[in-house]
């Protein structure tokens, strides 16, 4: 999609017509998120999240740097540590809990926009690459939220660690020598915390770059709409600004809204109250999880429980867990259907419902203490998981007959009435 007009923009103040000349902020801007940038028109609150997750980077990353200026990367005085930014630190307390549980909202922000992608075929052609880099943002997230809850050296911190690490002995010849790399020694220990918090803040940085990568490849394309259905003319676009920023500013508001109520009155409702125990090698809680993001993937890991031809159970919960993540890399492969949006594909839709209360299932399971019942529960929802979409999408795609397209965005939008023009050849609202 090529939008001819952006690239003739010039700044009337003259200060920024110099800036734009020497180095052009004020055009990449223009193009990026102003008047030159024009989006569908029939765009839903379901669009906002991807701001949404970009605000919630932004909070970690300036909470996370104060909070390193007070934090003591050592096994010895690390829970100290914490402590002391809670309690001496000027409104310590403040910082930490808006860290915590920003990092439970950057993954709520998170899921919903991948289930958006998923329900409106994000993913499909010309998109590709946007999804795949989207992939690779949830991977860094994931990888760089358990370093992260690792470091205020708790109960939970110091066995979650010590179980998800211990997975990766399962990997035949380089499980352990990767373990050991990746602690420092045999055990989570001062050489792990070191690691951990040194990973934990650098990629950070490393997802926001991704970012700009993934930002980038979204707009040579443009972006997907609810229709599915791609832009025919101006009329089926309107201005990024003010429209979506408007729109983008009332969500952002909701956002910050809820994550105060959550941060000032239940800080710690996402939490784990055995995180707030000094971590001791020589007790094991009677029930370790992971935080509540990770407990899907967890559930998939535990669901594993037998020996199968000459692979151990514990290698093939490992390789179902990762497996389950990087079976997202191949979805704009996996699914042939012609049609993105789910809006009309009635058959399809059932399963997209029941592929959500699936996930919800194992993030449920993946915290219940193990029992006959939920590991065969486990079982079934985590063979649902892989049989949606290694079966069920290409069968679904073949078989499928989708409802009829609307002819194009303005016409779904208008329902048949007149679109007038707007300046730059955009759709006037």
């Amino acid at each position: 999609m090529s939008f001819p007009w952006a690239e003739h923009y010039q700044p009337k103040q003259p200060l920024m017509r110099w800036l734009d000349e020497k180095l052009p902020i004020p055009r990449l801007v223009y193009n990026a998120v102003g008047v030159g940038y024009p989006v569908p028109r029939n765009l839903n609150y379901f669009w906002n999240f991807g701001i949404l997750a970009g605000a919630a980077l932004g909070i970690q990353i300036i909470t996370g740097i104060v909070l390193a200026m007070h934090y003591a990367a050592n096994a010895t005085v690390a829970f100290e540590s914490v402590e002391h930014i809670m309690r001496d630190v000027n409104q310590g307390w403040l910082l930490r809990y808006a860290h915590a549980n920003g990092a439970s909202f950057f993954f709520i922000v998170v899921y919903i926009h991948i289930f958006r992608g998923l329900y409106y075929g994000s993913y499909k052609a010309p998109r590709e690459m946007v999804w795949l880099l989207g992939v690779v943002i949830f991977l860094l997230m994931m990888a760089t939220a358990f370093m992260g809850y690792v470091l205020p050296w708790g109960q939970m911190s110091f066995w979650g660690a010590q179980v998800i690490t211990g997975f990766f002995s399962a990997i035949p010849l380089i499980g352990e020598p990767l373990r050991e790399l990746l602690l420092g020694g045999y055990a989570p220990d001062n050489d792990a915390l070191n690691r951990f918090f040194s990973l934990h803040y650098l990629l950070p940085f490393v997802t926001a770059a991704v970012i700009v990568l993934h930002i980038w490849a979204l707009h040579i394309p443009g972006s997907n709409n609810p229709a599915g259905i791609d832009v025919k003319g101006p009329a089926d676009t309107v201005p990024f600004h003010p429209y979506y920023t408007a729109k983008d500013g009332f969500g952002l508001g909701v956002f910050l809204t809820l994550y105060a109520i959550v941060m000032f009155f239940a800080p710690n409702l996402l939490g784990h109250p055995d995180n707030y125990i000094p971590a001791n090698p020589l007790s094991t809680p009677a029930h370790i999880v992971p935080e509540w993001y990770f407990l899907p993937f967890y559930a998939i890991l535990k669901a594993f429980t037998l020996n199968f031809l000459w692979i151990p159970a514990k290698l093939w919960g490992v390789m179902a867990m990762f497996g389950s993540i990087l079976l997202l890399f191949f979805l704009p492969w996996i699914d042939r259907s012609p049609v993105r949006s789910t809006n009309y594909r009635p058959l399809y839709r059932w399963f997209f419902w029941a592929l959500v209360v699936d996930v919800l299932l194992l993030g449920y399971l993946g915290q219940a203490h193990p029992s006959n019942a939920t590991v065969l529960l486990s079982q079934l929802c985590a063979g649902y998981y892989f049989a949606h979409f290694l079966i069920i999408l290409p069968l679904v795609s073949h078989f499928e007959t989708p409802l009829p397209l609307p002819n194009s965005i303005s016409e779904s939008v208008l329902h048949g009435e007149k679109a007038e023009s707007a300046p730059y050849g955009l759709a006037a609202a």
